[in-house]
């Protein structure tokens, strides 16, 4: 596997920021909300913290927006992200990284994420903004994915969808597996 970039720690840091003060919160209660130590998030605004995507998801939820939100990048124009760039952040449950490609508009909102995963570990998602939805699309390997009670194997080519606001999974089943996967948000 390509080394992995660090995750865009100015980006997450102002969004952090600039949306804990459009809700209208404290450091304090953003992070009693989001169920993270108040020191990680201070470090996460001061662009010194290493946040994993459950912490990134976790600040998002409680923020009301989507982890696109806090990951995506000013808009110039074209963008192009070769195989083994992009903003990448890691998950802290298994070997299990999602790089963000691109973020819906504000009335489109969908996200679409490239992931690779190895087998091992299980990531385990708590739902997300209420309505939301994910769409996987196998590229290599083989993946187990969907909600907790009912995930479903997936070979290369496999496409499957299924409710992203209930708890779901990711596992992969077999080395070198990575997919596309794309969320929509109401």
């Amino acid at each position: 596997m390509p080394s992995e970039p660090a995750a865009p720690l100015a980006t997450i840091a102002a969004a952090l920021r600039r949306e804990r003060e459009r809700v209208g919160v404290s450091l304090t209660e953003l992070a009693h909300r989001a169920g993270v130590a108040e020191s990680t998030l201070s470090h996460l605004e001061s662009g010194t913290g290493n946040p994993s995507v459950e912490t990134l998801w976790a600040l998002g939820d409680a923020l009301g927006v989507p982890l696109s939100r806090l990951m995506e990048p000013a808009d110039d124009g074209v963008r192009v992200i070769r195989a083994g760039d992009g903003p990448r952040v890691r998950s802290e449950q298994a070997d299990f990284s999602g790089t963000l490609l691109s973020a819906g508009s504000a009335h489109l909102r969908r996200d679409v994420y490239l992931i690779r995963m190895e087998p091992g570990a299980v990531r385990a998602g708590q739902g997300h903004t209420p309505g939301s939805v994910e769409h996987v699309v196998v590229a290599a390997g083989r993946l187990r994915v969907g909600p907790e009670a009912a995930p479903v194997e997936l070979d290369p080519g496999d496409y499957a969808t299924f409710p992203g606001d209930t708890p779901h999974c990711y596992e992969a089943l077999a080395a070198g597996t990575f997919a596309v996967l794309i969320m929509e948000h109401p």
